[in-house]
């Protein structure tokens, strides 16, 4: 049974290696490294077909996908070794997919590596894998994140140069649709294949994982927080809203979605840890494509587009610990959307503007800005828009600072 369902995978494999491959902005020499590649990232970001396409270049490898309900039930993991090392020709190189459907991976994996397999692993729970990887991986493994692609790499299926006009084109196809890879390369309905991966997401990461209960409730949260996206929320207003009455199972189920990296949320920056937990957090998904398949909008919303892109980004760039990120409030309730931090020093301030033509948009946007650089002694100023570039003097009262305009498009390409 088991060798019958790995001899059907590696047929599936094949087939996966003949389809268009798009290169990741991954720094393929640190994958060269004899410790467990861990690949985390949404269900279907591209992490098996990146890992395929990566090991493909190396030597015979061999494939299992515990995304399978015919594995679930095994018990004796050396058997799926074996059939493994039947139908692969015992190879070094193995590639484990989806392996948080395994309980007690973590030993399996620490046991083969430790019989010399050369091991990558993949996984579309955060929480799950970064548990285990703390506890038993310490030290052996190295940690990679994939998302849907970025605009830089969606922009690559077009396998020629495009002009600034072609390329701001893409741009509104790409903020509405998002950077899901199958859809784009199998020219599929984007709205009918979202939909149906964000329940599947829901149902199989979530509600069947976690054995939730109350499937109404945690719906009504999804669809409430899809249409609210780039907003503010507490725990208490989202109680209210929905049909989840408990604040604390309200926590509870954002954990799962941000788990199976469906939302995640930003943190208001203050200096005072208190401050951070106890204030309002922000809410934002991991691909606007999701937003335009299940939110309830009449018209997009193309302001909350632009800032859930800039924060997908910069996810992407807090999750490789690169910066950490936050928003900043003050109390006349003047806003910057994020504020990034490396170490203990802030180091730029963002602002997202779809239209910053509008006089009154433009001087709310700048103010807010000014007052953060000087309250957190930060001079790298940038407003993200839709078209205007400049770097601009700007004033408030008594305080100056120089801000840098940018075009989406353009930031999202540096």
């Amino acid at each position: 049974m088991i060798k019958d369902t790995l001899i059907t995978q590696k047929q599936e494999l094949e087939k996966k290696l003949k389809e268009q491959f798009i290169e990741r902005n991954v720094d393929l020499k640190k994958l060269k490294t004899p410790l467990i590649k861990v690949i985390v990232g949404p269900r279907r970001a591209g992490k098996s077909f990146f890992a395929l396409h990566f090991l493909n270049k190396m030597e015979k490898f061999g494939y299992v996908n515990f995304d399978d309900e015919r594995l679930a039930d095994t018990e004796n993991y050396d058997t799926i070794v074996e059939a493994m090392n039947s139908i692969y020709g015992h190879p070094k190189y193995v590639l484990f997919d989806e392996i948080q459907n395994l309980a007690k991976w973590e030993l399996f994996v620490n046991r083969l590596q430790r019989q010399g397999h050369d091991i990558t692993i993949t996984g579309s729970n955060s929480k799950l894998l970064s548990k285990e990887l703390a506890t038993h991986l310490t030290g052996r493994h190295f940690l990679i994140n994939i998302f849907p692609f970025s605009f830089k790499e969606y922009l690559e299926i077009e396998k020629k140069e495009l002009t600034s006009y072609q390329i701001r084109e893409k741009l509104y196809n790409y903020l509405i649709h998002g950077g899901y890879p199958e859809p784009l390369i199998k020219n599929m309905d984007y709205k009918d294949y979202l939909s149906t991966l964000f329940n599947s997401i829901v149902y199989k990461d979530i509600v069947r994982r976690y054995k939730v209960r109350f499937t109404q409730g945690i719906e009504d949260l999804a669809f409430y927080l899809m249409s609210n996206i780039a907003e503010e929320y507490s725990f208490n207003t989202l109680a209210k809203m929905t049909k989840v009455k408990s604040v604390h199972t309200i926590e509870k189920y954002l954990s799962y979605f941000e788990e199976a990296f469906v939302f995640f949320s930003l943190k208001k920056f203050s200096y005072k840890i208190k401050d951070q937990i106890t204030s309002n957090k922000k809410i934002y998904c991991i691909d606007n494509g999701f937003v335009h398949a299940k939110a309830f909008k009449l018209s997009p919303d193309l302001g909350k587009l632009y800032e859930n892109l800039v924060a997908c980004r910069l996810k992407k760039e807090e999750l490789d610990n690169k910066i950490s990120v936050f928003y900043w409030k003050n109390q006349q309730q003047e806003e910057v959307d994020f504020v990034l931090k490396k170490g203990t020093k802030v180091t730029q301030l963002i602002q997202v503007c779809f239209n910053i033509k509008d006089y009154k948009t433009k001087n709310r946007e700048v103010r807010a800005i000014i007052k953060a650089s000087k309250e957190l002694k930060c001079y790298n100023l940038i407003i993200i828009n839709e078209d205007y570039e400049a770097e601009e003097e700007a004033e408030w009262f008594d305080d100056k600072a120089k801000i840098k305009f940018i075009p989406l498009w353009k930031w999202l390409l540096e």
